[in-house]
């Protein structure tokens, strides 16, 4: 078996840290890789869960509950367009960042302060969107906001 030398390790983490101008608009490979992973988790754990839920649904649905189901089944399937296309679907990301990080903010830091979120009944929820950090480390910033905030090409 051949031993993996430190220069193949440094020459393997270069490419991937190194931005890629012909390929993803000098968005570091990194960043797409990521992107790509968060955008096919969303994909396979999204489209499991809501359409499951509303597929087998019975009786009347509550307005509210029903816009969230239907909010997220059509994130499932956008998500999967994200891993062919990661930074067509940057918005998105974007979208899914400000969302849990405002219901963070507002709905689980206070019972979080006050020692009450253990055994809450958004205890499950908050822990599944503190991973928010995974699509805040995703995002490439520099290239949201020349392409989308500043519109530079």
């Amino acid at each position: 078996m051949q031993k993996i030398s430190n220069r193949q390790i440094n020459s393997f983490w270069r490419y991937v840290i190194q931005k890629d101008d012909v390929c993803y608009e000098g968005v570091p490979r990194i960043n797409i890789y990521l992107l790509r992973v968060l955008f096919a988790l969303m994909f396979l754990f999204l489209t499991y869960e809501t359409w499951g839920v509303i597929l087998n649904h019975k009786g009347a649905w509550d307005g509210t509950k029903a816009a969230a189901w239907g909010m997220w089944a059509s994130y499932s399937l956008i998500s999967f367009v994200g891993v062919i296309k990661p930074l067509k679907m940057l918005p998105i990301v974007l979208f899914e960042i400000i969302y849990k990080v405002t219901w963070l903010i507002v709905v689980a830091y206070p019972p979080f302060r006050k020692g009450e979120l253990k055994g809450s009944s958004i205890e499950s929820m908050a822990n599944v969107y503190v991973w928010v950090v995974f699509p805040i480390i995703a995002m490439p910033w520099k290239y949201f906001i020349h392409q989308y905030i500043w519109l530079k090409k």
